[in-house]
């Protein structure tokens, strides 16, 4: 009944957000929590092909500038669905080509809709909100995607343990109730009015250099964690299908806790504050990744690795309050590509490091949370278009 009241009294344009939030981490985590076990079982692979796989999969994010020229022809909203659509159509076919380059084909379809549909909907979040909301909705949002991941792992459990369902047709469920509820959501919703006319050209402007480091530094190194921290779960742990969604599922658990919360205290103390709480912790948790022993320790510190993704949110409200609105879907193509520049190469490099070393793969890590903390340090209390970073003032 609260729900109902609080989505009931909520802008339609809100529901919307909510609702792709909700959708697209459904659809991508019954791709990712099988993904390791699938392509040990079914394809053979070692640290090199995941490596080279998850490169592959990064390729479209490093590819997601090319977002602004396709918004020429097609709208923002509009092309939120397709890409909603085309991720969910490259989940349901995963499973029918359990094989190296079949691997690869099918994770860069879905990569595709993935990634251009996080560009757009970052843009149109920080586009439709106002700044003393953004905190406060982005942890509601994290909220509700992370509720649409625990029904995904739950759904896991329940088709693979209980019903002992394949993964071929449990890769084929998952992307039709995404293609099915992208009809729904295009035929429901009507077409939004723009608030600000944005830029239809490629963005790079040198008062946001600040934002591009921490978005560059961040991709970097939440591809160590992505790729080779659940790799190492499943490798040299023996973690199962079951282990890993429950793993999955308590970080989840968090997130629809708490996030909402975090939000609002991201608010509170200011985006400076947050990330360095952030980045300490993460300094001790790659470290820790390197010379970790035991599996359940080891699952401990993927928990405490994934509950700082919510602090993430101060990135982004940190270049909304010093950005021109014109300039949000521009740059959030072009953040996307930055944040993508390492994370094509990383996986690569660092899984031909693995077969060799998997501790110096989380020193490298650690090193990333290190320049990340030094750049927070960076950002002012006030953030704002005439106050971009501590030391220096730049009018707009």
């Amino acid at each position: 009944m609260h729900l109902h009241k609080s989505l009931k009294s909520m802008p339609q344009e809100q529901i919307f957000l909510l609702t792709a939030a909700f959708l697209m981490p459904f659809v991508f985590n019954v791709w990712s929590t099988l993904l390791n076990n699938f392509v040990v079982e079914k394809a053979a692979f070692t640290g090199k092909e995941i490596g080279l796989l998850q490169s592959i999969r990064e390729i479209p994010g490093f590819l997601a500038f090319t977002a602004i020229y396709l918004l020429i022809f097609i709208k923002e909203q509009r092309f939120a669905i397709l890409s909603i659509g085309i991720m969910s159509f490259g989940v349901a076919i995963t499973g029918l080509f359990p094989s190296v380059y079949g691997l690869y084909l099918t994770t860069f379809i879905m990569s595709v809709g993935f990634h251009y549909f996080e560009t757009i909907h970052q843009s149109l979040t920080l586009q439709w909100l106002p700044k003393t909301d953004a905190a406060h909705f982005m942890g509601k949002s994290l909220a509700v995607s992370s509720f649409a991941a625990l029904l995904a792992f739950s759904g896991i459990w329940l088709l693979m343990s209980v019903f002992a369902i394949s993964y071929e047709t449990t890769y084929m469920i998952s992307g039709a109730i995404g293609l099915t509820i992208a009809l729904w959501m295009f035929f429901h919703f009507p077409l939004f009015s723009q608030p600000h006319g944005q830029h239809k050209s490629l963005v790079l402007r040198k008062q946001y250099w600040l934002y591009y480091m921490l978005v560059f530094l961040s991709g970097a190194r939440r591809q160590i964690f992505m790729v080779f921290a659940g790799f190492m779960m499943v490798e040299k742990f023996g973690y199962s299908v079951g282990q890993i969604s429950l793993l999955y599922g308590i970080n989840y658990i968090f997130n629809l806790l708490f996030a909402t919360r975090i939000g609002q205290w991201v608010g509170q103390v200011g985006e400076r504050r947050a990330l360095t709480v952030e980045y300490v912790g993460l300094v001790l948790v790659f470290t820790s990744y390197a010379f970790v022993e035991n599996a359940t320790l080891a699952g401990g510190l993927y928990v405490i690795d994934h509950l700082f993704f919510a602090l993430a949110i101060a990135i982004k409200t940190y270049f909304q309050k010093i950005a021109d609105h014109r300039d949000m879907a521009a740059t959030a193509s072009v953040s996307f590509t930055i944040n993508h520049i390492a994370a094509v190469v990383i996986p690569t490099l660092l899984g031909i490091i693995w077969l060799t070393s998997p501790k110096a793969v989380f020193l490298v890590g650690t090193g990333f949370a290190i320049c990340s903390l030094i750049c927070s340090s960076l950002i002012p209390d006030q953030p704002s278009r005439d106050n971009i970073t501590r030391f220096v003032k730049t009018s707009a």
